[in-house]
């Protein structure tokens, strides 16, 4: 993390009163309430031992302060204290959130000893002026500590967040909803709740040997909502490590995470986190915005609160450039899987631009190769694990063969380029650039069996142009699905992605693709001068995923990256969401560096599993293959559908 929490130079601000019995051993663990000018803290406070049920034992009660700066509090006094059986023992660590009029005040209550995983469960108080506490009830039926209320509802629904099997590892982070208040302390509610608890967790954890817990009460903000919380590393194999991290939640659907911290935003390094009744101990339980800052308010070594604060702006951007960092396509490491051939003529050039199938459990490529003399043909190759491929025929599997795509200028460019396959039903559709030389390139269309595909018998159809003449037209492929009967060709036209609808596959006779502009450059990052797909779109459950290549002029030469969109699964014409920037950019030296530098340009991609390979060509000279987990990515893409503007705005000024 670049973003450094700055600590009060007046910490701890919050410490024990020996002249107070009930807070002489401890006050640390503060959640602040902002309101009406002034900021209420409520605390956990911790007697001396007393004498409690035949017990010699110190007593957690709820003390509660009142501050104008947040810094420098005063009034101090005992809020409230065990007086139910279900609490005799102790109320421990208050956050409080201010909704609907009300001050909802969350706490673990603690009702025998010895301490066991199923007497620590949430209790609630209710105020409305931290004089007179108005209700008191227990909450959850099983184990579980840290429980916040979020300080808005949550599309209509008030929400609350905490920490389950807090004593019964592995703790979760997770999320309940109620249509009524008084559901928050339903057993009935609960108990059907606790049996679907896999259904509500927020996945935070990062490995089996942290901990995480619940920190302060959520914050919106305009990206989602703010959550700090606890992440202790090493938990079950010591030296354990207390950390304060944060993650943005969705603010619709507060268990999908749009972003997070990549590592801890503090951890005990002063004298008073580490030492005290418990040492090195940060623990966050309230947070508030002020002025445009966050300020934390933690537990520090179990003794005293601290706080600790950074331009919220600066962490919300620090987090987003994370995420946007993170969700970007992994290349292989013994890429460049396929090389030209300089034993074999057709393919001694270059071989790049490949498109895939996965079919009977294996890869197939279809790449564009070129020859000395600059002429393109389509090569194949095979791989069992999407990475090594290790059937490669010695001849092309399609040449060109009309004078559409002959060579009418000796040395020039002609032939087969950039090909893109399509499965539908027992036929594999290719469409490719063919170009002579002389006329404009256009798009044209050839079909194999799928069993001769398989086969490796290239009894591929006689080749016919589909797109306008006199009008350079690039970049086509096939929906491996029909609409409405119909058939749907995205392809790239002037500067920008169209989309066409078809009844059939015969063209000519003044018929030929057209259709209706989806997506332009006008609407990419700047500086933006083309774009086009890469490989066809893939169906997933959340729509059509469509990678595509921007052709961007910010560097000289211009560089092509990948970028992605989503597209409506029943009305592709529609974009989802599009993630201006870029999954795939050139880096490596064969990326950087070849025919034509600075580039790369898949035209196929394929799930195997849970994970999405992209194949690619590398600076029009070689082939490479970079992955994602097809989860993460449409992930991403959803969070700039419902973000986009304020994520775009943030892409431009980074």
């Amino acid at each position: 993390m670049s973003i450094q929490m700055r600590r009060s130079e007046e910490n701890p601000v919050l410490i024990p009163m020996s002249e107070n019995a009930w807070e002489a051993d401890g006050a640390f663990n503060g959640c602040p309430a902002h309101d009406a000018g002034k900021i209420h803290f409520v605390y956990r406070a911790v007697s001396q031992p007393q004498e409690i049920g035949g017990f010699e034992l110190p007593l957690s009660t709820v003390g509660y302060a009142v501050s104008r700066d947040g810094i420098h509090f005063k009034d101090r006094r005992q809020l409230f204290k065990p007086e139910r059986d279900w609490e005799k023992f102790g109320c421990e660590d208050p956050r409080v959130t201010k909704l609907d009029g009300k001050f909802y005040i969350f706490y673990t209550a603690l009702s025998t000893i010895p301490f066991c995983a199923p007497c620590i469960r949430v209790g609630v108080a209710i105020t409305r002026d931290f004089k007179k506490i108005e209700e008191k009830h227990p909450v959850t039926t099983f184990n579980s500590k840290a429980m916040s209320l979020f300080p808005e509802k949550v599309d209509g629904r008030y929400a609350v967040i905490l920490s389950v099997n807090t004593d019964l590892p592995p703790t979760r982070i997770a999320v309940a909803y109620f249509d009524r208040e008084d559901q928050m302390y339903s057993p009935t509610y609960w108990e059907g709740w606790y049996s679907l608890l896999n259904d509500n967790i927020i996945p935070l954890g990062r490995s089996p040997n942290d901990h995480i817990e619940a920190g302060a009460p959520p914050i919106k903000t305009k990206y989602g909502w703010l959550l700090i919380y606890s992440h202790i590393q090493n938990y079950f194999a010591p030296p354990a490590i207390f950390g304060i991290e944060a993650a943005l939640l969705d603010l619709h659907n507060p268990q999908r995470i749009i972003a997070r911290t990549d590592g801890p935003l503090l951890v005990p390094q002063e004298e008073y986190e580490k030492y005290g009744k418990v040492a090195n101990i940060v623990f966050p339980t309230g947070a508030l915005v002020k002025e445009g800052s966050l300020h934390i308010y933690y537990g520090a070594a179990d003794t005293t609160c601290a706080v600790a604060s950074c331009k919220l702006d600066s962490l919300l951007d620090d987090m987003l450039e994370t995420r946007i960092k993170q969700v970007r396509l992994n290349r292989f490491d013994g890429n460049p899987i396929i090389k030209p051939d300089p034993k074999l003529p057709w393919q001694s050039k270059a071989v790049f631009n490949p498109t895939a199938v996965y079919e009977w459990g294996r890869v197939h490529l279809a790449y564009r190769a070129m020859s000395e003399d600059n002429t393109s043909v389509i090569g194949f190759a095979s791989s069992a694990d999407g990475y090594n491929f290790d059937e490669r025929p010695s001849e092309p599997i399609y040449t060109p063969r009309e004078n559409f795509e002959a060579k009418l200028v000796p040395g020039g460019n002609s032939g087969c380029e950039d090909p893109r396959l399509t499965r539908i039903d027992d036929t594999i559709y290719m469409l490719y650039t063919a170009f002579n030389g002389r006329s404009e390139p256009r798009v044209a269309l050839t079909y194999i069996k799928l069993e001769d595909f398989i086969a490796r018998s290239w009894n591929w159809s006689r080749p016919e142009i589909i797109s306008p003449p006199n009008m350079a037209d690039k970049d086509a492929a096939l929906f491996p699905k029909l609409f409405k009967g119909k058939y749907a060709f995205l392809h790239r036209m002037g500067v920008s992605i169209w989309l066409d609808y078809v009844d059939d596959l015969q063209f000519g006779d003044n018929k030929w693709l057209k259709g209706i502009l989806i997506m332009s450059p006008k609407d990419e990052l700047p500086d933006t001068e083309k774009i086009g797909i890469s490989g066809p779109p893939i169906e997933t459950k959340e729509g059509w995923l469509l990678l595509y290549h921007c052709v961007s002029r910010k560097t000289q030469p211009m560089t092509y990256y990948v970028a992605a969109a989503l597209l409506d699964l029943k009305d592709p014409s529609r974009v989802i969401a599009r993630r201006k920037v870029p999954i795939l950019e050139p880096q490596t030296s064969y990326e950087l560096n070849g025919q034509v530098n600075n580039v790369v340009f898949p035209c196929g991609a394929v799930v195997i599993g849970d994970e999405l390979f992209v194949y690619y060509g590398g600076a029009d000279s070689v082939i490479g293959v970079a992955t994602i987990k097809l989860a993460m990515l449409l992930n991403s893409l959803i969070t700039w559908g419902q973000l986009g503007n304020e994520l775009e705005k943030f892409a431009h000024s980074h």
